[in-house]
C-alpha cells in the first residue's frame, strides 16, 4: 500500500469515527426521537437571544430580547407551572420595547405586587393573527410535554384587521423542501442548538433604532373613542373587501373556538386600539365582530377600545404600537378586570 493510500485510509476512518461519534450525541442529546421534538413549525421561536439598543423618547435602552427552549418569551419555565398564556401579534411580543415595560410583563409585576402567584406567558409573535392562534393548537402546543394551561388570553385586532387576502400571515412553514428540510435539521439538531446559544451570547450583532417614533404621526392628530366611531362607521355599509375580511375573521375565530372547546381552555379576548383610538375602520368592525362572537359564545372579554378614552402624544411610536409609556398605560387598565377573572378562574 503506498504512502498516499494509507494517508487517505487514515482520513477516511478518522471520518468515519467523527461522523459516527457526531451522530451518537445527536441520538442520544439531540430532539429526533424525543416528545419535546418541535419539527419545522416554529424554527424562529426557540432558544433565542436578540439584543436591541434602542431609543425610547430621547432616552437609550440595552436589554436582550430573549425566547426559551419551548418557544415562549423570556426566560426557561417548566410546563407544568404554566396556568395563563398570553397570546398576540408584534403588539404582545413587542419586541422594540424593554422588559420590563412591556403588556405581559406589567401585568405580572402588577400580580407579584398584589402578591398574587399567577405568571402570564407571552406566547406572542409578530404578524400572528385569530389564524396564527389556532395554528399555535395544532403546531406547537401539542409538541410541550406536560403543558396543560388554563386560561389564555388572546390579544386581538390589528392583525386581523390589516388582512387582506387569506392566508397573508401566520405560515407555519416554507414552502421549499430544501428550505423545509434545513429548518427540521435546526430544530432537533443539539449541536446546532448549542452553536446558536453561543453565537447568541458571544457573537450577536446589536440591533439599534433610534429612529423608532414615526416623525410625522400625531401630524393634525385626533383621537376616535369608542361612541365617536359607532356614529362614523356604519358597519350595515360594507364595500367587498370589507366583508372578505369579516367573513375570514369569523371563520378563523370558528376554527380557533373547536380548538377552545376541544382543550377545555378558558378564553379571555382582549380588543385593540390603534394611536388614533379607532381611526381605522376596519379595526372597528373587527372589535364588533369579536365582542359579537364572544357574548353568543359567553366568553370573557375586555373590551379597551370601550374603555380608552385618549392617549398622549408619543404613547405609540407608529400606528398601532404602542411605546414605553403607551404600554404601561394599557397595562394599567387592563389588569384590575384581568385580575378579578385570573383570581375567580385561578385561586
Amino acid at each position: 500500500m503506498t504512502r498516499k493510500k494509507k494517508f487517505l485510509k487514515i482520513i477516511y476512518i478518522n471520518f468515519l469515527i467523527f461522523f459516527i461519534l457526531v451522530l451518537l450525541f445527536e441520538i442520544i442529546f439531540g430532539y429526533w426521537l424525543k416528545d419535546e421534538n418541535f419539527g419545522i413549525f416554529i424554527r424562529d421561536q426557540r432558544n433565542i437571544e436578540k439584543r436591541f439598543d434602542i431609543l425610547h423618547k430621547g432616552e437609550k435602552y440595552n436589554y436582550i430580547f430573549k425566547r426559551n427552549s419551548l418557544g415562549f418569551i423570556g426566560e426557561e419555565i417548566d410546563p407544568k407551572k404554566i396556568k395563563v398564556v398570553f397570546e398576540g401579534g408584534s403588539t404582545g411580543e413587542q419586541i422594540f420595547t424593554p422588559p420590563n415595560y412591556r403588556i405581559v410583563d406589567q401585568l405580572n409585576s402588577f400580580l407579584k405586587r398584589d402578591q398574587i402567584d399567577i405568571k402570564i406567558i407571552n406566547a406572542s409573535k409578530g404578524g400572528k393573527s385569530t389564524r396564527g392562534y389556532y395554528n399555535d393548537f395544532n403546531n406547537w402546543f401539542p409538541k410541550i410535554k406536560n403543558f396543560n394551561p388554563k386560561v389564555f388570553i388572546f390579544y386581538t385586532g390589528h392583525n386581523d384587521a390589516s388582512l387582506k387576502i387569506k392566508g397573508q400571515f401566520d405560515k407555519v412553514k416554507r414552502d421549499n423542501y430544501f428550505d423545509q428540510f434545513e429548518d427540521y435539521i435546526k430544530n432537533n439538531s443539539k449541536i446546532y442548538e448549542i452553536k446558536a446559544k453561543l453565537q447568541n451570547k458571544y457573537f450577536g450583532k446589536i440591533r439599534r433604532n433610534y429612529g423608532l417614533y414615526e416623525k410625522d404621526l400625531y401630524v393634525d392628530y385626533k383621537y376616535i373613542d369608542y361612541n365617536e366611531a359607532k356614529l362614523k362607521y356604519n358597519i350595515k355599509d360594507l364595500n367587498v373587501e370589507e366583508e372578505n375580511l369579516l367573513k375570514n375573521f369569523e371563520k378563523n375565530l370558528l376554527n380557533l373556538d373547536k380548538k377552545i372547546i376541544e382543550t377545555k381552555i378558558i378564553p379571555i379576548f382582549i380588543t385593540q386600539v390603534r394611536f388614533d383610538g379607532l381611526g381605522k375602520k376596519t379595526l372597528f368592525l373587527i372589535n364588533e365582530t369579536l365582542k359579537k362572537f364572544c357574548d353568543e359564545r359567553n366568553y370573557d372579554i375586555i373590551k379597551l377600545d370601550e374603555i380608552v378614552k385618549g392617549f398622549e402624544i408619543n404613547d405609540f411610536y407608529d400606528d398601532i404600537h404602542t411605546g414605553i409609556d403607551g404600554s404601561v398605560k394599557i397595562s394599567k387598565i387592563i389588569y384590575p378586570i384581568l385580575k378579578k377573572k385570573l383570581i375567580n378562574y385561578l385561586e
